[in-house]
């Protein structure tokens, strides 16, 4: 299988893209390509290409776009994930596994019971690495589409999320919300797209399920409680089991 990279510029077969600076450090000193061989390379917006290194340096890699590719298709529902912002490292899972299972966009969130705030977040370069992140597990995962981690929000109930794909649905632990609709109680028929609100390590306060009764649909995934870094992975399967999407 030929070694497989991100070039965000890549669109028209018979031209020459150079590789973003990580991407071309990674074929020229750990995968050591030269001039002649065969790549893959994937453009991030849902295009592939079989191509060829043209040229290399110590510090640029250009390639050659030789043919479109069949890229792997999407899932058929354009899932968002929102998500409260989890503490250490635990968000660049998420991110990577998002990206894996098809999720279309990350929009990270603050809510109450988040242990960082949207200050601290704002002044580091977390949201940088999120994108990094998920560029590397579409490039891994196979997908020609690189999911938009976008910058990090505070969830002040609805309004908040209010440019976000409709329907919505709220995360809830058990016995968080008399309204808690179970995965089999969903509609039948699957939306073209929707958002899954997922909370912190600590769950949602009273007053944020309050703010969000009348708009985000309360949805619950059983009887145990699941951690908040796998939520999103069980959530999203247990939906598109539903809908027969796999």
């Amino acid at each position: 299988m030929n070694a497989r990279f991100y070039a965000p510029s890549a669109s028209v077969v018979g031209s020459e893209v150079e590789l973003p600076e990580d991407e071309a450090q990674h074929a020229g000193r750990v995968l050591r390509l030269k001039a002649g061989d065969s790549v893959s390379v994937f453009n991030g917006h849902g295009a592939e290409f079989a191509a060829t290194v043209a040229s290399m340096t110590k510090s640029r890699v250009t390639v050659r776009l030789d043919a479109r590719a069949e890229a792997k298709a999407e899932l058929a529902v354009a899932f968002t994930l929102a998500q409260a912002v989890l503490k250490g490292d635990k968000m660049d899972d998420v991110v990577r596994d998002a990206v894996m299972l098809g999720y279309a966009a990350v929009q990270p969130i603050v809510t109450a019971r988040s242990e960082v705030s949207l200050a601290a977040l704002t002044r580091s370069d977390r949201h940088e690495r999120w994108q990094r992140i998920a560029v590397s597990s579409a490039k891994q995962c196979g997908r020609a589409v690189v999911p938009a981690v976008a910058s990090p929000v505070a969830f002040e109930g609805p309004t908040s999320l209010a440019h976000l794909p409709s329907p919505q649905f709220l995360l809830v632990e058990p016995g968080a919300s008399n309204a808690t609709t179970a995965v089999s109680g969903v509609a039948p028929a699957a939306p073209a797209a929707l958002t899954l609100i997922i909370g912190p390590e600590g769950g949602w306060t009273a007053d944020e399920l309050q703010r969000c009764a009348n708009h985000a649909h309360p949805l619950g995934l059983g009887a145990l409680t699941l951690r908040a870094d796998a939520a999103a992975i069980v959530a999203a399967t247990a939906l598109m089991t539903h809908w027969k999407l796999i």
